[in-house]
């Protein structure tokens, strides 16, 4: 699992998000197309591409796309282990 696939699939749930628009340091909550709907589509998303479950508080702690890239990949390692 790569930062840069794991953006462009983060790039591609959100409404009117330009491909590239998206940065690791970007802090995806200060986004225009951010709202409660995004969040569910993101979580929902993560589920289905990578397995992982995302809980309301992961994403609350997260602050970028990094972070939570992070995240994720740290629950799927101890998922595969």
């Amino acid at each position: 699992m790569q930062l840069e696939d794991f953006i462009k699939i983060f790039e591609a749930e959100l409404a009117d998000i330009a491909p590239g628009t998206i940065k690791p340091d970007t802090v995806f909550k200060l986004l225009d197309a951010w709202n409660s709907m995004q969040a569910l589509i993101l979580i929902a998303m993560i589920d289905s591409e990578y397995g992982v479950t995302l809980t309301a508080e992961n994403l609350h702690d997260c602050l970028t796309v990094s972070d939570l890239f992070s995240v994720v990949q740290s629950k799927k390692a101890v998922l595969n282990s």
